[in-house]
């Protein structure tokens, strides 16, 4: 049974609908991203179970509660903002109290909370100090001491990194994952960047437009996507969309202008009955036009459009029969513009989506 379970749930902004039959489980002790661009629902979504917002249909049950429309104060949820939200004028220590005090616990047990939770999250000794003093990333942290001391039941962040800069977002991240291991806590997390939420994340929902395409392993969801939109949102800029499909010998034969091209039967092709094949720029191959591509399989002659050199590799921009292509490449001496070339899809790295 899972610890937290959205069903059929709705919500709407003046009448227009955000979430409609929405359906999301999450199981004790799991940290779930909801990634996804803008307005594609993941902040209605964590408002909503935070209890910001009511749901027009539908119920949200918690530990085996209806926690449907559960006063937000009636709900230990901790909830870290992307704008910290700290008391300017408040101390460290104070800042994190502030919870305990509100729900009237004793100053010697706020005070044993408070430090035991600072040295959690690396903050043994600021405690003196005033947000101005601190960081963007101790600043941060502080938001995620002043969650976590009233040790809720769940832990909602809304993209907590977002005003950090890069080099800093990397330790922070690596920081919450620490933390949220640490203690075992059941976490969402809302965020629009890819690689934060899979670098921290047991599973993650990737959304649009208030429904969730695909919610999987990172490393499933990166290998496999279900849907086209998955696969672009993930990186994978090529496609080829078929006519037709058999299983033949265990894998996929795919027709397409008259031609035939073949897929492993993996579990990104054996889930989908899509006829649309996805390639990231790094999975398609070139070949010198005079190469043995006869032993090979889905091979097609192209020329060079465009050549950019990325530093570890180069760009290229490829016109064939079936369209443009763009591939990443390491070489030393790279291909020109208007050179002719080989292009191969392999067919252990073609992933079929809807």
């Amino acid at each position: 049974m899972s610890l937290l379970s959205l069903e059929h749930i709705s919500v709407a902004y003046n009448n227009q609908l955000v979430l409609e039959d929405f359906n999301l489980n999450i199981e004790q002790g799991q940290l779930v991203s909801l990634l996804g661009p803008s307005g594609c629902g993941k902040t209605t979504t964590l408002r909503l179970i935070a209890g910001f917002l009511d749901s027009k249909d539908g119920k949200f049950m918690f530990g085996g509660k209806d926690y449907t429309r559960m006063p937000v104060n009636k709900r230990n949820f901790g909830f870290v903002f992307q704008s910290y939200a700290l008391f300017p004028h408040l101390s460290v220590y104070e800042n994190v109290a502030f919870g305990l005090r509100m729900r009237k616990v004793k100053d010697a047990e706020v005070k044993q909370r408070v430090m035991r939770i600072l040295e959690v999250v690396s903050l043994g000794g600021f405690e003196g100090r005033y947000p101005r003093e601190l960081s963007g990333g101790q600043r941060q942290r502080v938001a995620i001491a002043r969650a976590l001391v009233i040790e809720p039941e769940l832990l909602l962040f809304d993209e907590p990194l977002s005003n950090l800069d890069a080099n800093l977002r990397v330790n922070m991240r690596v920081e919450i994952r620490r933390i949220q291991q640490e203690l075992g806590i059941t976490t969402v997390y809302v965020s629009h960047d890819q690689e934060e939420c899979f670098s921290i994340s047991d599973r993650v929902a990737i959304m649009n437009k208030g429904n969730i395409e695909q919610l999987d392993a990172p490393a499933k969801i990166f290998r496999y996507p279900a849907s086209e939109y998955v696969a672009r949102f993930i990186g994978f800029q090529n496609f080829l969309e078929f006519a037709s499909r058999r299983e033949e010998n265990g894998e996929f034969v795919l027709n397409l202008g008259g031609r035939e091209f073949k897929a492993s039967r993996n579990p990104g092709t054996a889930k989908s009955s899509g006829l649309k094949g996805a390639f990231r720029p790094d999975d398609l191959l070139l070949l010198p036009q005079n190469s043995a591509s006869d032993e090979l399989d889905n091979v097609v002659p192209g020329i060079i459009k465009v050549s950019t050199y990325l530093g570890r590799s180069y760009q290229y921009v490829v016109d064939t029969e079936f369209g443009e292509f763009t591939v990443n490449q390491e070489m030393d001496t790279p291909y020109l513009s208007g050179q002719r070339i080989n292009l191969a899809f392999p067919q252990d790295r073609m992933v079929l989506v809807d």
